[in-house]
């Protein structure tokens, strides 16, 4: 009985092998098996080599490597071919990652990149060579040329140039040569040679007629296909806009890991700090309570050792990690809204991996910049102008609706007849031979045939066509209009949103600095709580105090964690409002240009703009509609002037810095000098295989 069996997605039955036949099952087994392509693994020998990842097992010292945030900038810049992400879109959806290689490759595109739209105005050359032999019966004599069985020996070569110009004539030079041996017997020579040349033009009138329609739909374009160099150029100019949005998230990914290893520095040592705190607290009522002394109560012993042991926890999470989802842009806010719940192992292995550094070398990444302090204020017009006129989102928005525009103003061209004037013009030349071979006579050879200019041709016509009611022109006009009405929709809605995402982002700054503010005087409190409560326990062991010094020091391990929390995420919406604004590539000093072209393209340019001139007023040759208002200002922005209505107005680069100021007093808070509001140089302890930054 047949069994069933299922390979791949086939269902299919094994029947028994006939007596003496071939057993093949080796190769259907190889053909259901998985193959790997034929290709390195890896592609860098030094990934083989990545030593094993820091862990709370390994208990020596890692050397550390100090970054500021300018140099971590600039090793992630030079390392990235392709612009990382945190989300995991490199693996799961490799095609919607960008990289520096996709403006180019929009532009080199075969099919819609801009030389493969000025390919159509290339001259082409093409000849043919065939010859036949003819042995064929005919039932009339005529067509045999005087006999009834017809022996031929028939040649043809053909070659033209031909060539679209920028207005829509269609150029050609064409050469025809034949030679023709046969047996008729109305032959003036047993064979002959005829040759011909030919000058064609053939130029539109109305559909497809003009340098304006040709650049935006290009030569031989139908109704809704229009892809002529204006449109080519305008993709190039929307893949360059995605390309900088791609590098300023990229920059924004890397800030943003840049500032959560900061804050999970800060974090481990404010849980070493409690820990140690804590333990110092659980050995004294410890001796205590081997000494049987008042205060060293079972209970108290328990209680002090329980908390030194969640400390314990904390600090051991604080320093490796979890792996959950970091800062990153668009979760929650564009920039990136801060989530502050990693560890220092698992945060520095997401900054090398932003970077390019290895995953691990034996070193630890530690920040060597220290977050902003002062109180930023923002001019909200100005800030409003910026976002509205920079922001990449809206340029690249805005290069969509000019190609919908260029499309509808194309389509509309073949509303109109096709009406084409036509002329050729020929010279003919028969003979014996093909060239001179040192005979004479009349027709002794084609080419002097030719040359002597006795048999001259021409033809000149008007051709009329088309389609009764313009089905398919009405359509293509009405898709370009819905297009275009769906773009502009959509940019007003993505204004909106940007307006939007601008206030969220003003508004988190005033929010985030407030809190620097409020968790400072908390820090303070908390510390002044512990040191009091200590200082009182030194002579009072009961109970309560216990209690109250195990939850003041738990109370200044949370402070200490807020504050820095609140520091980072001041510092972080500082860097959104120049994300919203489109400014982050600015205020990191970055600036994008394209590579210089090869010697050779600058010197076959010189001529041409040479010559080149503005049209005369009765020059036949329209001139094409403006698409761009010129070059974006990004390259020239560190003046930090953007162009409005021709003139140029002036706009802050950057916030301005306002010294610390004390913070509003609340009822019955004491208020806090402006100079205590300064955080002294930290100093470094050391916890197992982490020296963490502490501040005193």
């Amino acid at each position: 009985m047949a069994s069933l069996v299922i390979g791949g997605c086939l269902r299919h039955a094994e029947t028994p092998l006939p007596t003496g036949a071939i057993d093949n099952s080796h190769y259907q087994h190889l053909a259901k098996q998985i193959e790997i392509p034929d290709s390195p693994t890896p592609s860098d020998d030094m990934l083989a080599a990545t030593q094993p990842p820091t862990s709370l097992q390994k208990s020596d010292t890692p050397e550390y490597l100090e970054l500021s945030l300018e140099d971590t900038m600039q090793l992630a810049l030079a390392n990235s071919q392709i612009l990382r992400d945190l989300g995991g879109t490199l693996l799961r959806t490799p095609d919607a990652s960008k990289s520096r290689f996709d403006p180019s490759v929009i532009e080199t595109d075969p099919r819609t990149g801009i030389e493969s739209a000025l390919s159509a105005f290339d001259a082409a050359f093409t000849t043919n060579v065939s010859y036949e032999n003819n042995d064929r019966a005919l039932n009339n004599v005529f067509f045999g040329g005087g006999t009834r069985l017809l022996k031929q020996n028939f040649g043809t070569w053909q070659s033209q140039f031909t060539k679209t110009a920028v207005t829509g004539t269609q150029l050609a030079f064409k050469n025809y040569t034949q030679y023709d041996r046969n047996n008729a017997p109305g032959n003036q020579f047993p064979s002959a040679w005829t040759t011909w040349y030919d000058v064609e033009a053939r130029h539109p009138l109305m559909q497809g007629s003009g340098t304006n329609f040709n650049r935006m739909a290009g030569p031989g374009a139908q109704p809704g296909a229009i892809n002529g160099v204006i449109i080519a150029r305008i993709n190039n100019d929307v893949a360059l806009s995605e390309f900088e949005v791609g590098v300023r998230n990229f920059v924004s990914d890397v800030e943003n890991a840049y500032w959560d290893l900061y804050f999970a520095y800060r974090d481990v040592a404010a849980k070493v700090r409690a820990r140690d705190a804590t333990l110092k607290t659980w050995r004294r009522i410890h001796a205590l309570n081997e000494q049987g002394k008042s205060g060293g109560e079972a209970q108290k012993e328990a209680q002090a050792r329980e908390q030194y042991f969640r400390f314990e926890e904390e600090a051991q999470n604080a320093l490796h990690g979890r792996l959950i989802d970091g800062t990153r842009t668009n979760n929650g806010s564009t920039g990136g809204t801060f989530r502050g719940s990693g560890g220092v192992y698992v945060v520095e292995r997401r900054l090398r991996l932003l970077t390019g550094l290895p995953i691990s070398d034996g070193r630890l990444i530690r920040p060597s910049d220290e977050p902003l302090k002062a109180k930023l204020v923002y001019s909200w017009e100005s800030c409003l102008v910026e976002a509205l006129s920079r922001r990449e989102e809206l340029r690249r928005q805005k290069w969509q609706i000019k190609k919908r525009e260029v499309e509808l103003e194309a389509n509309k061209n073949f509303l109109m007849p096709k009406l084409d004037v036509m002329g050729r013009y020929r010279w003919r030349g028969f003979g014996n031979d093909l060239v001179p071979m040192g005979g004479t006579g009349d027709f002794n050879n084609a080419l002097s045939d030719l040359v002597s200019g006795r048999f001259q041709e021409y033809q000149a016509g008007v051709e009329l066509s088309f389609p009764i009611g313009f089905r398919k022109a009405y359509a293509a006009i009405r898709h370009s209009e819905m297009q275009l009405a769906r773009e502009r929709a959509v940019l007003h809605e993505q204004e909106r949103s940007v307006v939007y995402d601008l206030s969220n982002a003003c508004s988190e700054v005033e929010r985030a600095y407030a809190l620097v503010e409020t968790n400072l005087n908390r820090r303070m409190a908390a510390a002044e709580q512990v040191a009091a409560i200590e200082a009182t326990y030194e002579t009072e062991t009961d109970t309560a105090m216990l209690h109250l010094l195990l939850d003041a020091q738990r109370r200044l391990a949370e402070s200490e964690t807020s504050y820095f929390r609140s520091l980072v995420e001041y510092q972080l919406a500082v860097k959104n409002v120049q994300l919203e604004k489109g400014t982050l590539l600015d205020y990191n000093e970055i600036y994008l240009n394209e590579g210089a072209w090869p010697d050779k393209a600058y010197s076959d340019q010189e001529k041409p703009e040479m010559r080149r001139g503005e049209p005369m007023p009765d020059n036949p040759v329209t001139r094409s509609q403006w698409i761009s208002q010129g070059v974006y200002p990004q390259s020239t922005s560190p003046s930090g002037t953007l162009p409005t209505s021709g003139t140029e107005q002036s706009f802050p680069t950057g916030p301005t810095e306002i010294p610390p100021q004390a913070p509003q007093e609340l009822p019955g808070v004491p208020a806090v000098e402006p100079a205590s509001f300064k955080v002294p140089k930290p100093t470094r302890t050391s916890y197992g295989s982490v020296e963490a930054l502490v501040s005193p």
